[in-house]
């Protein structure tokens, strides 16, 4: 779509009456292929294109959205929007993101796009390595299947005010999942990489091993008594941990008065030593953006730095709510009011492995999936369900499972002791993370 468009848009908003408008395109196209036991399962094609129009009149505001972009459309669009915000109920807080705050090209070049697009035979030969190696590695007895995926974005925003920005991205991606044992028995394992560029995955061998050695390594799991002990969540999933403060930390939950760290600005949860940081403008980031959705400049920051809460994340709304300035995490879809959310947030590594954290906490557990959490955002009281392995002397005693482990998320966070093993699989990374006694339910 012609970016062209999208100022017609805007102005056609304003000529039949709106204050301010913005309009929004985005654009996707992805292939997908999927194999399993040897065969072709299933080969996907995309491509959407859509467009989403807000506007304001005084304090009222409506957000539509299409995927037909003809003239006609375009132009229907446009007159229920209008209609609908005179007839929407007035908001003293929406409106366009402040002009000083705008992004201002040239925006910096993230390395974002790859010119590689893989056929579909390419996928599907992807896909069929990473199975047969998952399912070639002993003690695998069934498969889940392997897949491979590439997509093309591109997101534009011009607003009346004078913001108009464009960023697009690729990406590459390959997992497989694989079982390991018989009947009731059976575990299940799995592996899957995604980066920007196809040259930066992991060798789809590889990722098909790492997946049948996770269902063989959940083999034959026991259950132990109801304890408290160390708890170590291991770095492919101790993201898991610190998600619920992203929620924590939104302008909307503060605006609200319903997030459990409301009165923690500037105080600190974490021990000295622990930074959260955020880097918008990661070269090849899977979470790197110039500007955000309300078209507001992305910077980098410290989310949580030497232990303390140093900021809030703000959209536009959020921040006049609260007397502040966005911040630069607007997030939105083509349709609704924006949200917030960070772009490559990455726990900085502490100085041991997981072996050095096994081996400081002595006896305890490491949890390797998790599922069903539950968080009281009021209070921060948490708990998850989960699996791993058992521990005694800093050695695994094998696997365990049907375990579910509690706290209080300020006192976890408080207590949290972070490992040196930092790899970098997505938009947010963590090393593994030693929580020195949490309860554990188990039989």
């Amino acid at each position: 779509m012609d970016d062209n468009l999208l100022h017609d848009v805007v102005a056609a908003a304003r000529k039949a009456g709106a204050d301010a408008a913005e309009a929004v395109f985005a654009e996707r196209q992805s292939l997908s292929v999927s194999v399993r036991l040897g065969e072709l399962e299933e080969v996907e094609r995309e491509e959407a294109r859509d467009l989403g129009l807000r506007v304001f009149i005084g304090q009222r505001s409506a957000t539509v959205s299409g995927s037909d972009i003809s003239s006609e459309a375009r132009a229907k669009l446009v007159e229920r929007a209008v209609a609908m915000a005179r007839l929407a109920p007035e908001d003293p807080y929406a409106s366009l993101a402040p002009q000083d705050r705008l992004a201002h090209g040239p925006f910096p070049d993230l390395d974002l796009i790859d010119a590689y697009e893989p056929s579909a035979q390419t996928l599907e030969t992807q896909a069929r390595i990473a199975e047969e190696h998952a399912r070639a590695v002993k003690g695998v007895t069934n498969s889940d299947g392997g897949s491979a995926t590439w997509s093309s974005s591109r997101w534009a925003l011009v607003t009346s005010d004078g913001f108009h920005g464009a960023h697009a991205a690729t990406g590459h991606s390959i997992s497989a999942s694989a079982i390991a044992g018989e009947g009731a028995g059976m575990e299940r394992g799995g592996e899957g990489r995604s980066t920007r560029h196809f040259g930066d995955l992991p060798a789809a061998g590889d990722i098909g091993m790492e997946a049948g050695r996770q269902a063989v390594a959940r083999l034959n799991p026991r259950k132990i008594a109801s304890t408290t002990a160390p708890v170590i969540f291991e770095n492919r999933l101790a993201m898991s941990l610190i998600g619920p403060l992203l929620g924590a930390i939104s302008g909307p939950s503060i605006a609200r008065g319903t997030s459990f760290l409301k009165d923690k600005l500037g105080q600190a949860i974490f021990a000295k030593g622990v930074n959260l940081l955020e880097d918008p403008h990661r070269v090849r980031g899977l979470g790197s953006a110039p500007f955000d959705d309300e078209g507001v400049a992305t910077q980098a920051r410290a989310l949580i730095e030497d232990g303390v809460l140093t900021t809030w994340l703000l959209n536009t709304s959020a921040a006049k709510q609260l007397g502040l300035a966005t911040t630069g995490h607007a997030s939105r879809g083509l349709a609704g009011p924006s949200g917030v959310s960070a772009h490559n947030l990455t726990l900085q590594p502490g100085a041991q492995d997981l072996k050095g954290l096994m081996q400081d906490a002595g006896t305890g557990l490491v949890v390797t999936s998790m599922f069903g959490p539950s968080l009281n955002g009021n209070t921060g009281d948490w708990s998850v369900g989960c699996s791993g392995y058992w521990f005694e002397n800093g050695e695994s005693t094998g696997p365990v499972t049907e375990i579910t482990v509690a706290g209080n998320l300020i006192d976890i966070y408080a207590r949290l002791v972070p490992g040196s093993d930092l790899e970098f699989r997505g938009a947010s990374n963590s090393p593994s993370l030693l929580v020195d006694a949490l309860a554990i339910a188990g039989k």
